[in-house]
């Protein structure tokens, strides 16, 4: 009888894709008296990181990419903070608030789902001068930086500083780079109709992907479609080439190639949260979580009792694929995986089995601009204006709350008759520089207080 059932207190690592979905579709399936649902995350919102490029380059507000925790999870407590070690072996986690002293969160069942960072190679100058594409603020951040740097090139006398400013760089064929370079190109072509003195010629957008195809998510065939649209738009595409230095803005690539570059974005793949290291969960050889096909993380072949995980830090096997294979890190099994979880942890709650997860992968669809896209779905491949709206469609049944959906919908509908925005808001990230530049500044006192 569920009456009879201890109430258990089930921690929520992370708030992604996975965290947010579990959390959500536990606070809604279980019952007060038989679970209390903790989310612990650094950020009081989940980021729909697919919607970043069209943030990024203003076809919709960037807070509308975003899901408030506070608002989806009014059954849960919200803890804006980080979990900064698991000792499952007690059952408990070490959390540290925004604010204040770190404590001690003991649990009964854990979901670690911190998931993923962008996994960056010794490469110098890469930590001083490039950016990444993962966050809603480096979103933000390459949307002003691009349009400033636009503002520059139409303000400078000299060639040199022009093409600096006008050189963009994005390392990594994925979906990351291949949707941001895109948007973003498509962006600063339409600012070029308020700057006279720039020509979309003078820009010079390059992607550097070290393999010899991009988008492999999508097949052969379109990923050869997708390098033919870029280089049409006039777009460098360097393939088998690798980043080897962007030392002091100068890029120096495998090729021989070097040139100056105001603008470089990393987007060359992701790795597991370092926080993994710091606990005392089986992982793999790529610090993943390990795990069956039910979600629950696995020693060998002793279930971790109470521990569960999903996502780009847990290596989930793939049930549909061959021997071996594992679910690839993709928005489209980390829902569908969180669902599946929080099913397995009420029925382990209720004394019930687990069911495993299986989800043959339907395929991928990506943005290249407004209007233009490429897809493969289900075996069918679809480019162009098709892909995009395909595109958008899915994403936006996808996106959390309708809350959300509503204003994504109402953002794309304005934008088919009002033109779109392209201003910097550079300021936004040193928001004191103009105030204290008018404070004076007070005379340190000199001697012992009376």
């Amino acid at each position: 009888m569920i009456d009879d059932v201890k109430r258990q207190r089930i921690l929520v690592v992370g708030a992604g894709h996975v965290g947010l979905y579990a959390a959500l579709h536990l606070s809604r399936k279980l019952r007060s008296r038989e679970a209390e649902v903790i989310v612990v995350d650094p950020q009081p919102h989940m980021t729909y990181q697919p919607f970043l490029p069209e943030a990024a380059a203003g076809n919709i507000s960037p807070r509308h990419s975003v899901v408030p925790l506070r608002r989806e999870l009014r059954r849960c407590t919200i803890v804006t903070g980080e979990v900064t070690r698991i000792d499952h072996a007690r059952r408990v986690a070490m959390v540290q608030p925004v604010i204040g002293p770190a404590r001690e969160e003991p649990y009964d069942q854990i979901i670690v789902a911190p998931g993923s960072v962008s996994r960056t190679l010794p490469i110098p100058g890469l930590k001083e001068n490039a950016v990444g594409f993962k966050t809603i603020g480096e979103a933000i951040w390459l949307r002003n930086h691009v349009l400033e740097q636009l503002d520059i090139a139409a303000a400078t006398a000299d060639p040199h500083t022009r093409r600096c400013a006008l050189t963009f760089v994005f390392v990594g064929g994925g979906y990351a780079g291949i949707e941001a370079l895109a948007e973003m190109e498509d962006m600063a072509r339409d600012a070029l109709r308020y700057y006279p003195e720039l020509h979309p010629e003078d820009m010079r957008w390059v992607l550097v992907e070290a393999t010899r195809r991009i988008l492999p998510e999508v097949g052969p065939d379109m990923g050869a479609y997708t390098v033919r649209q870029l280089v049409r738009r006039g777009l460098d595409i360097r393939l088998d080439t690798r980043l080897e230095s962007c030392a002091d803005g100068l890029v120096k690539l495998s090729d021989g190639d070097s040139f100056a570059a105001d603008t470089i974005v990393w987007t060359a793949g992701v790795k597991a949260h370092p926080m993994l290291e710091r606990t005392d969960l089986p992982r793999d050889d790529r610090g993943r979580v390990t795990c069956r096909a039910t979600l629950q993380v696995v020693d060998g072949d002793r279930v971790v009792e109470g521990a569960w995980s999903a996502g780009d830090c847990a290596a989930v096997p793939d049930l549909t694929g061959p021997p071996g294979a594992f679910c690839s890190p993709s928005a489209q099994h980390a829902v569908r995986q969180a669902r599946r979880m929080a099913d397995n942890i009420r029925a382990v709650i209720r004394g019930r089995e687990p069911v495993e997860y299986r989800h043959r992968y339907a395929g991928s669809v990506a943005s290249l601009g407004l209007h233009k896209g490429v897809a493969q779905v289900y075996g069918i491949k679809l480019r162009g204006w098709p892909a995009w709206f395909m595109h958008r469609t899915y994403h936006m049944s996808r996106i959390p709350s309708l809350n959300r959906k509503v204003r994504v919908v109402v953002d794309w509908t304005l934008a088919l008759f009002l033109k779109r925005e392209v201003v910097s808001l550079g300021q936004l990230h040193e928001p004191r520089e103009s105030f204290s530049e008018v404070t004076p500044a007070v005379p340190a006192r000199s001697g012992r207080p009376g």
